[in-house]
């Protein structure tokens, strides 16, 4: 792969937000070689990708999604990764997940990937958080539905198979090719990357839809437009100067490098991908007392880059729209580094597209505790001898 070398990055304490870049090429070939504009540009070579790709699972969340979608996203993830579904899909009247299973196993029968599958809600893996004495994924003694809950458990399944890096796929995606490409972006920008702690966002180069019978390319999601201006508003507001850095707000594909995953408190619900940035901010900006002291050392990497693939997904109504995004702004809004000019411009959007009453305070997301607090012995343990619904498929 060539990509863009980031144009400018914007440094709050020990976190480095790169500015997006843009994919050139998206096959460099078997290994490095020199460019026109070999300093404007990175080479990543196959070699690299692929040693990136052996360390690193890709978690694909589903809760009732069409199994057609399921099955390209699938084969859209290179071979030498390991794969986690995390369903949380229905179990009556129709038992979705049973069906969910069924299909990757006649998928994999062709393709023998190693696939780890796991429903959400799982009575064993409740049992193996109350054990390990992690209580704020429960609900009710139970795992919440929440797609951050979800990948929590993933993160937690990914640190049991030793792999080093985590990237997160929807599994509404309607092209595969563009699933391919999301994956060796992530290991792209882990082979850019000079801190153990590092992130890697993916910034779609459109998101089509259908306007007046025509096909229509739109640059941004309408809730990314709004939550990335959030953030951005959030960064000025303690560096003093403005800034449109962030454009991957609400990205669900992403990745992690476990370091980091094994860090960061999670939001509950569809705030779960704006309230990475704002924890990293949280932890390692520089705006609070620091806690790990090797990360402020070391630094924080977080990458945008952009697809050459569109991003097409399922169209989930405007009901959908607005959760996202008061869940997304609330993040932002009760985090304890949002300070009140940035404030006032959440709750002005908020009552602007009637979410809240002038004056209302947007909801706190519910907190997740960080996968490093957690006893992993014992959680692995109770899952292999608990869990009704892990299944493992080929390697």
């Amino acid at each position: 792969m060539i990509l863009e070398l980031p144009r400018k990055t914007e440094h709050l304490g020990a976190v480095r937000i790169h500015e997006v870049q843009r994919v050139y090429e998206l096959d460099s070939g078997a290994s490095k070689f020199p460019t026109k504009a070999k300093e404007a540009v990175a080479t990543i070579s196959n070699d690299e990708i692929e040693r990136i790709n052996q360390k690193m699972a890709i978690v694909v969340p589903i809760k009732d999604e069409r199994l057609n979608l399921l099955e390209g996203v699938l084969s859209g993830i290179p071979h030498d990764c390991q794969v986690i579904i995390v369903s949380n899909s229905a179990r009556s009247p129709v038992d979705r997940f049973q069906t969910e299973k069924q299909s990757i196993k006649e998928f994999n029968h062709f393709v023998d990937d190693k696939i780890l599958l796991v429903h959400q809600q799982d009575p064993g893996i409740s049992k193996a958080f109350r054990d390990a004495g992690f209580d704020s994924v429960l609900e009710s003694g139970t795992v919440r539905g929440g797609k951050a809950e979800g990948m929590l458990v993933a993160t937690l399944l990914g640190k049991m198979l030793g792999k080093e890096y985590l990237g997160f796929i929807d599994a509404d995606n309607y092209i595969p090719g563009a699933v391919h490409e999301y994956v060796e972006i992530f290991a792209a920008g882990f082979t850019l990357a000079e801190s153990p702690y590092s992130m890697v966002r993916v910034s779609w180069t459109h998101k089509p839809k259908i306007e007046d019978d025509r096909l229509f390319f739109p640059k941004w999601g309408r809730v990314s437009e709004v939550t990335n201006q959030c953030l951005n508003r959030l960064i000025e507001s303690h560096t003093g100067f403005g800034t449109e850095i962030i454009k991957t707000g609400n990205a669900g594909e992403h990745a992690l490098s476990m370091a980091l995953a094994d860090l960061l408190f999670y939001a509950s619900g569809f705030a779960v991908e704006t309230y990475e940035i704002v924890n990293i901010l949280e932890q390692f900006g520089g705006l609070l007392p620091p806690t790990h002291p090797e990360v402020m050392s070391s630094g924080v990497d977080i990458f945008q880059i952009e697809t050459r693939n569109p991003h097409l997904h399922e169209d989930k109504g405007e009901g959908h729209i607005d959760e996202m995004l008061l869940s997304s702004l609330g993040a932002i809004y009760n985090s304890p580094i949002c300070s009140e000019k940035a404030k006032n411009n959440i709750a002005s959007i908020l009552a602007g597209r009637g979410l809240a009453k002038e004056g209302q305070e947007p909801p706190s997301p519910t907190k997740i505790e960080p996968a490093a607090t957690l006893d992993l012995p014992r959680f692995v343990e109770t899952i292999r001898r608990e869990s009704q619904t892990l299944s493992e498929f080929g390697g």
